[in-house]
Order: C-alpha cells, then sequence, then structure tokens
C-alpha cells in the first residue's frame, strides 16, 4: 500500500546523489538495490556544519566516499543507527574510523538460539558495538537540531526511530516505509510488537518521516493507522483460510499472496509465521505443534 506515488518512479531516488530534504535534511542513497531495500539503504544527513549521519548502510566503498563527498567541508559528530540489519548498520565502523565521530543508537542484537520458528534471524549485523546505546527517550543534541529515540520493536526488536524536533518528522528506519510494507520475521520479529508500535507512532505529532528505504511518508499519521488497518486485514485473511481448510503457512500464502514475486515468497511465509504467532497466543487459532511453527498445521478455535 504505498504511500506516495513518487516512489515507484526509481529516478527519484538515485544511489550516491544528495538529495536536500528540508532546511536540515539531505539523503544519500547507497548501491544495494533488492526487492527487500527497493532502490537502496537511505543514508541522512541532520544538520549543517556539524552533522550527525543516520543509517550509513552496508559497509561498501563507494557509498561512503558519497557521504564522505556530501559533508566535504563539515564535521561529523556522531553516527546513528535504528536497527541492526545488515543493509544499515555495518557501515558506521568505517565511517567512524574515517569521521572520528562517535557511533550512537540501538542496542546490540541478542541472537535467537532456540526459538519455534526456527534460527531466522540471520539478517542481522552481530559485530554492531555503539559507542552510546540509545534507549527509549534518550536525546543526541546536536548543533542546531535535537534527535529522540522512539523505541518501536516490530520489524526487529531493537529498532529505534529518531524524533527531529526541530521540524517536527520523524527517521523512521525500517518500521514505516512509503514504498511496502515492513517484513515481521520471527524469532526476533513480532507482530504483536509491530501493532503496538504502530499505535505508539499514530500518537505522536510527526507527520512526515524518512524511511530506511523509498521516499518520505507523507501525511504519516494518517498513513500509519493505514498500516494498522491492513495488518488486521491480512489477519482476517488468514483466518477466513484457516476456516476454509488451509492448514499449512506454504497454502496459505499460495491463497493470499496471488502473482508474489518468486523471491518474496520466503518473506511472505514469515511474515504469515508472525501473524499466527500473535493469533495463536491471542487464542484464534492452534497449532498442531502447540507453539506457531513454520511447518504446524493450524486450526481455528
Amino acid at each position: 500500500m504505498p504511500n506516495d506515488p513518487l516512489e515507484h518512479d526509481r529516478t527519484k531516488l538515485e544511489a550516491g546523489a544528495v538529495a536536500r530534504l528540508s532546511p536540515l535534511v539531505r539523503r544519500v542513497i547507497a548501491p544495494n538495490p533488492s526487492p527487500f531495500t527497493f532502490t537502496g539503504t537511505c543514508a541522512y544527513i541532520v544538520g549543517e556544519g556539524d552533522v550527525a549521519i543516520i543509517d550509513p548502510g552496508p559497509d561498501d566503498a563507494a557509498h561512503r566516499a558519497a557521504l564522505l563527498d556530501a559533508v566535504k567541508g563539515e564535521r561529523v559528530t556522531h553516527i546513528l543507527v535504528t536497527h541492526t540489519h545488515k543493509d544499515h548498520s555495518p557501515g558506521a565502523r568505517a565511517l567512524g574510523l574515517a569521521t572520528g565521530a562517535q557511533v550512537w543508537g540501538c542496542a546490540t542484537h541478542v541472537p535467537v538460539e532456540d526459538h519455534p520458528s526456527g534460527r531466522l534471524d540471520a539478517s542481522h549485523d552481530t559485530d554492531y558495538a555503539p559507542d552510546v546505546e540509545m534507549r527509549d527517550g534518550d536525546t543526541l543534541k546536536g548543533a542546531g537540531f535535537t534527535l529522540t529515540a522512539v523505541h518501536t520493536p516490530g520489524h526487529a526488536s531493537n529498532h529505534l526511530c529518531f524524533a527531529l524536533s526541530e521540524e517536527a518528522t520523524l527517521f523512521s528506519g525500517d518500521h514505516v516505509m512509503a514504498w511496502s510494507t515492513t517484513v515481521v520475521a520471527p524469532p526476533d520479529g513480532d507482530m504483536a510488537a509491530y501493532m503496538a508500535s504502530l499505535e505508539r507512532l499514530a500518537a505522536r505529532p510527526e507527520d512526515i518521516y524518512y524511511p530506511g528505504h523509498g521516499a518520505p511518508a507523507v501525511a504519516a499519521r494518517r498513513y500509519v493507522r493505514g498500516l494498522a488497518t491492513h495488518r488486521r486485514q491480512r489477519e482476517n485473511a488468514i483466518l477466513a483460510r484457516i476456516r476454509d481448510g488451509d492448514a499449512d503457512i506454504a497454502t496459505i500464502v499460495a491463497r493470499i499472496y496471488g502473482g508474489l514475486d518468486p523471491r518474496l515468497v520466503r518473506a511472505a511465509s514469515l511474515s504469515v509465521l508472525a501473524h499466527l504467532q500473535d493469533m495463536t497466543a491471542r487464542g484464534f487459532v492452534a497449532s498442531s505443534d502447540g507453539a506457531a511453527t513454520m511447518d504446524a498445521r493450524y486450526s481455528a478455535t
């Protein structure tokens, strides 16, 4: 459910180019396009003169050079990270060494070794180690800008958004994106936490979001409410399929995701699993394995 039709014009989202988004915000996109990252990971430069960089992306020399060129003549004082997926945090280490900036941001990822969904959290950057771990409500005061951490678990348990108070905008990482709905993949992704985080953002004042991929989300609070409605509709569709006798995740995905890109089937299956974990916990469905797992068979309760 795209938020902005320009989101699908890839020429507006060129990797390496510096885009001025507001008086305080510039964007440089990493050259890592994919079905999961759209045109690439968005790194944001906040401030003028003394600046912070949010989500430096993958450890890619060309992207790092583009970021350093974008801030030539300025001083990078801080590097912030929203979460530890490998398309967001690995670039922080080398960029910190190149600039002398401290890395602030989310907590390190704690691997989930034994989980009924399987060992599915390999997408995390386990080498990430911030100089300063930010928690919900922690604030970074920069030169002319203020960034406040908002803990938004769901896509990742350590996910933070950053509110820019001077412009009443929000850097939403992968929690809210305008080009696509967010992947919620167990075991680290959690549907109940994701829904609660959406509700929290909808109650906040910011109405423009700068996401981890794609163009800014406009009328963001209304869009967030729409995302929550979309997830509830998806839950109802899953429950309807189970009531009609589709008892396993593979069949449910084939039924409700018509024409899906084969490269996204695994992600869709994990998303359905996340819904089923939540629905099992709430007593709407029962799993043949007791807990919700990828290979279980499901029935309505």
